[in-house]
């Protein structure tokens, strides 16, 4: 795994600014420190910068010779709502806040690429570096940005984003065409039926009863409504009603989840959750309301950017270190909407399983995303940085 030597000699300063990142996790758009720190380093670098993209999302534009191409890259800059239980020195400073899904070395691997090439600028065209705000819970900063007029002030001919997979092995590059994650959905169901006495069930319409067969119910969309070829999801995550031994109450709620591959199948999940939703406690005597937000659509990645991406990672890093058909998973990312508007691709980096937290209190214990003991590999970012550097140099060649 060969990467540029300059960007290897200050991966030391790389770790440093990631730990930094890391210790003070800000969570969606209140990205203000981490924000700033970026800004000041690509102004410092000669970039152009400019700031309030979607609340707190900052953009960087490099440009070098007369070429008219441009290309985006985009790393994320929130933290998680999680409490975090690593010991090692750069654990987070802020209670119930932490780095557990690796932004912090999103956001650096995207500083060393910009660093780097705003001192040589070897190729022909413009970089835009975004770096994004509050894709964690269903906050949509991509959205943001695009809504701040993203693509219209900077248009792209192409974006590409990446994030870590702990489980992969370290440094091997992950790759897929089409449907990638699938698209996150949240819904709310209100039963309402008529309270009453617990020892007279008669004189009421009983919500908890409904919601019994509503979760029946509702499962049998997936098994036995939806085409079997579509891949979906639906969980009820959420069961709430009453609060006393002895009384029958007047309402119940449900919440969950809905994950789907394609908008089509989406639609007919939705469709059919509405109907069972307003029939179904009619049997009882009761009414049902259903609120379904889509968060999140599908990520769908461009096929030739996908094949021109991996190919990218053949040439630097050699095909053993490329996974060209990576398997789907349900996991979302609101990469999705900058997918809807312009060609790119999402690639996923090796994280490892774990062994590089070897100082934590933890040892090698689960290192998985959106867990209390995660922590970016920082060997990846000599090797994210290169591959950022190479993925500018391929698209905008001077050639």
């Amino acid at each position: 795994m060969k990467t540029i030597d300059e960007i290897e000699r200050v991966h030391g300063d790389l770790t440093a600014l990631r730990r930094d990142i890391h210790a003070h996790p800000e969570l969606a758009f209140q990205e203000t420190r981490t924000s700033t720190l970026v800004a000041e380093r690509l102004r410092g670098w000669g970039l152009e910068v400019h700031t309030g993209l979607g609340k707190t999302g900052v953009v960087g534009v490099l440009r070098a010779g007369s070429g008219k191409k441009t290309i985006g890259l985009r790393a994320d800059m929130d933290a998680l709502p999680m409490p975090e239980h690593n010991r090692f020195a750069h654990k987070s400073t802020i209670s119930g806040r932490m780095h557990g899904c690796g932004h912090d070395g999103h956001t650096t691997m995207l500083l060393g690429a910009a660093q780097y090439l705003s001192t040589h600028r070897d190729f022909d065209g413009t970089v835009v570096f975004i770096f994004q705000p509050a894709e964690e819970g269903g906050n949509a900063g991509a959205r943001a940005m695009m809504q701040d007029g993203l693509f219209d002030r900077f248009p792209c001919d192409a974006v590409f984003g990446i994030h870590n997979m702990p489980g992969m092995p370290v440094n091997q590059f992950g790759f897929r065409a089409g449907p990638t994650m699938a698209s996150s959905n949240r819904w709310d169901i209100v039963i309402k039926g008529v309270g009453g006495h617990a020892a007279q069930p008669h004189a009421s319409v009983d919500p908890i009863i409904v919601a019994a067969d509503m979760v029946h119910a509702l499962q049998t969309v997936i098994s036995r409504s939806k085409n079997p070829l579509d891949q979906a999801v639906l969980s009820i995550t959420q069961i709430h009603a009453g609060d006393a031994y002895n009384v029958i109450p007047g309402e119940a709620v449900l919440r969950g989840t809905v994950r789907t591959y394609t908008v089509e199948a989406l639609d007919k999940i939705e469709a059919d959750m509405r109907r069972i939703v307003t029939t179904l406690p009619q049997v009882y005597g009761g009414t049902g309301e259903l609120d379904f937000v889509r968060a999140y659509p599908p990520l769908v990645n461009w096929e030739n950017e996908t094949a021109f991406a991996a190919q990218v990672a053949e040439d630097a890093f050699g095909a053993k270190n490329v996974l060209r058909d990576m398997p789907p998973f349900m996991g979302a990312e609101d990469f999705s909407f900058f997918l809807e508007a312009i060609p790119g691709t999402y690639l996923f980096l090796g994280n490892g399983d774990g062994g590089h937290r070897l100082e934590s209190y933890h040892g090698m214990g689960p290192c998985q995303l959106h867990n209390p003991n995660y922590d970016f590999n920082d060997a990846l970012l000599p090797v994210g940085a290169t591959y950022w550097v190479k993925l500018v140099q391929a698209f905008l060649s001077k050639a």
